[in-house]
């Protein structure tokens, strides 16, 4: 496994987000820590965006969940734990039914319930840089 760091400007984000995929290759699970408004749910946007999604791509804080197609035909969940009081609640809407090999899933806030989370989950933490950069930390 290869630790990876990318540093980036919000002008960069196309570049970056692109580079991510690449780097990542086929692995299509991701849990995304950092805090409140350091670009969890911007980054994820363009994401979504890359791998060709055709639906309007938003923040999932109230829904939990949103799902996106792509022109690829690939599934897309962008999932939200934020408001997550305990993991009986993810399990209650069906989390592992969302945990399909093929499908991209994107977590937000996945410190609220580490428990449940497949261990194929790539951590990926971001933070924000003194001049107002980004930082993105990953290894695989």
């Amino acid at each position: 496994m290869k630790e990876y760091c990318l540093s980036f400007r919000e002008e960069e984000l196309g570049s970056v987000t692109a580079e991510f995929l690449k780097i990542v290759g086929s692995n299509r699970h991701f849990a995304f820590y950092g805090g409140m408004g350091v670009g969890k749910t911007t980054f994820i946007t363009r994401l979504c965006h890359h791998l060709g999604t055709t639906d309007l791509v938003s923040s999932p804080t109230f829904a939990i969940v949103n799902e996106y197609n792509s022109k690829k035909g690939i599934s897309v969940f962008h999932l939200d734990f934020y408001r997550i009081k305990s993991h009986e609640e993810l399990l209650d809407i069906g989390f592992y039914d969302y945990c399909d090999p093929e499908a991209y899933i994107f977590i937000e806030w996945p410190d609220r319930a580490e428990e449940i989370i497949p261990e194929d989950f790539i951590p990926v933490y971001m933070s924000e840089n003194e001049d107002q950069s980004r930082t993105l930390r990953f290894s695989c």
